[in-house]
């Protein structure tokens, strides 16, 4: 269980590492015409503060764990994702994107895991 827990660690900080920097990176306008229209709802400082939170929760994910410096932080991180990705199912579902919603909810149930995982029978 150890290696899966592993795996969905990295396939989720892997993904919340590239939505994390793009956010950072890349203007609200850019954003908003490549698919994330769900960012003209929201100003600029509050976008580049979820890209924020997401880079430091896929850090968080792997870091602590692979270096065995203050592990219990990994399980907090994917807790970060929990909220984050139920924040988001909210948001796409008032703007009636059922098919982000899904998504939204497969990544919360996958950083759940690693949350219960990680807090639980596998802390490393």
């Amino acid at each position: 269980m150890n290696i899966v827990l592993w795996v969905i660690a990295s396939v989720l900080a892997f993904a919340f590492l590239g939505a994390g920097l793009m956010k950072i990176g890349q203007p609200k306008e850019k954003l908003a015409a490549s698919g994330m229209g769900w960012a003209d709802d929201f100003p600029t400082g509050t976008i580049k503060a979820i890209g924020a939170l997401e880079v430091v929760a896929a850090v968080g994910l792997i870091l602590p764990t692979a270096l065995g410096i203050a592990p219990a932080l990994a399980p907090v991180a994917a807790l970060g994702l929990v909220g984050l990705m139920l924040g988001a199912a909210i948001t796409h579902g008032r703007r009636k994107e059922a098919q982000f919603v899904v998504v939204n909810l497969v990544l919360l149930a996958l950083a759940a895991v690693v949350a219960w995982g990680r807090f639980g029978p596998y802390p490393s």
